[in-house]
């Protein structure tokens, strides 16, 4: 997947510290985590698909966590199990679900008390949390970075635990993500918001800085409505 690189993304970052969060004995995710001062919420940054290369250090998910940053926000990104320096093997989505779970309570343990959560996910892992936050996992925000509509396995959620903003976001090019379906879904939950990008695809190579300046926007509701 195009990008810039990574690590240019994380010179603008706050300092990051690498983590272990326990999901299962003797099952152990690697992760980023990054805990603004005085941060009154938090966001679990899902990559894409394990088995096409997504990974933490995946220039979309360095990008959503710059912008939640910007805006005050601790980050956590981390890879699911099987990928990078994570235990365990891929597991067709089941697994997969419980280890979004786990770096969600991880990064809940980090932060105040009270202190609030949010997903980001980003193709794959914007499936992973739209079924995470259907299944009774109360967040303050949600924002699915182009969700795989168009894929095999794709579950459109009827209900979604989210209080506060959620924001969909595809490029106008993305088979994967078609921007109708994508409208539709905004359409169809609670306080959503859909954004198309125009001249990108499901990777976002051209586009990446109007996509930080979105989740940005994103970032600031969530620091509002906390």
């Amino acid at each position: 997947m195009d990008g810039p690189p990574l690590a240019a993304i994380l010179s603008r970052m706050i300092p990051e510290q690498s983590v272990a969060i326990p999901v299962v004995p003797n099952l152990t995710l690697e992760g980023s985590l990054a805990l603004a001062a005085g941060a009154a919420a938090g966001v679990v940054i899902c990559h894409p698909h394990p088995l096409y290369g997504g990974d933490m250090d995946n220039h979309v998910v360095g990008a959503a966590a710059e912008a939640c940053q910007r805006q005050g926000l601790a980050t956590l990104r981390f890879n699911f199990r099987g990928v990078g320096g994570s235990r365990g093997s891929w597991d067709e989505g089941r697994g997969e679900q419980d280890d979004v779970r786990q770096a969600l309570a991880f990064l809940k343990r980090k932060l105040p008390d009270g202190a609030r959560l949010a997903l980001a996910g980003y193709s794959f892992g914007a499936s992973m949390s739209t079924r995470v936050a259907s299944e009774g996992e109360r967040l303050a925000g949600l924002a699915l970075i182009a969700p795989p509509l168009a894929a095999p396995g794709w579950k459109t959620p009827t209900t979604l635990e989210v209080d506060g903003p959620i924001l969909l976001i595809a490029g106008r090019d993305d088979h994967y993500c078609p921007p109708d379906s994508l409208t539709a879904l905004a359409h169809a939950l609670p306080n959503a918001t859909a954004t198309i990008l125009d001249h990108t695809d499901h990777f976002f190579s051209a586009s990446l800085g109007p996509l930080t300046t979105t989740l940005s926007t994103w970032a600031r509701r969530l620091t509002h409505s906390t």
